[in-house]
């Protein structure tokens, strides 16, 4: 009897880490010396998927952005999550800046997944369900590879396996 078995491709943040990945920044970028008088302020917005960064100069952005990544890295969050927005002006010659949080597999990224898989030449089928990508095969193994395609595959957003079935 052939079952067949099958997992979900995913990409999502936990925003509960995200969250406290951003109370840790805050925390460093108060501690610092060199940032002390920055002003800088880190704002996560949950239901937009941004973060605004708000301070006095590109220094003191450029090391703010560089303390979050850290933080997203020690909370096992990939920054390839974070899509960065130029910065612009704010007020009293302040520099604000918006990240895009990606959370769900877009059309575009969908199909890159969907040409890798059937690339690969084993007997798999890939399909785009909504902000997920399903894998299904007859053989664990042949799944397996996919997941090691999938993995080593240089991707410009973070994927996760779930469902395994």
């Amino acid at each position: 009897m052939a079952a067949n078995h099958s997992f979900d491709i995913v990409s999502e943040i936990d925003f509960q880490e995200a969250d406290n990945a951003v109370n840790q920044a805050i925390k460093e970028i108060q501690q610092r010396y060199d940032l002390k008088d920055s002003l800088t302020t880190i704002e996560l917005n949950k239901k937009e998927k941004q973060i605004l960064i708000n301070t006095k100069d590109d220094y003191s952005r450029k090391q703010s952005i560089d303390i979050l990544q850290s933080k997203f890295i020690k909370r096992g969050i990939s920054i390839k999550s974070l899509k960065y927005g130029e910065p612009d002006a704010a007020s009293n010659g302040r520099l604000r800046q918006k990240i895009e949080l990606q959370s769900g597999i877009g059309k575009e990224n969908a199909k890159k997944i969907t040409s890798l898989v059937k690339d690969s030449k084993l007997k798999v089928s890939a399909q785009i369900q909504d902000e997920q990508v399903r894998v299904q095969s007859a053989k664990i193994d042949d799944l397996q590879e996919i997941q090691n395609l999938i993995k080593n595959a240089d991707l410009d957003f973070p994927t996760q396996f779930v469902n395994y079935k």
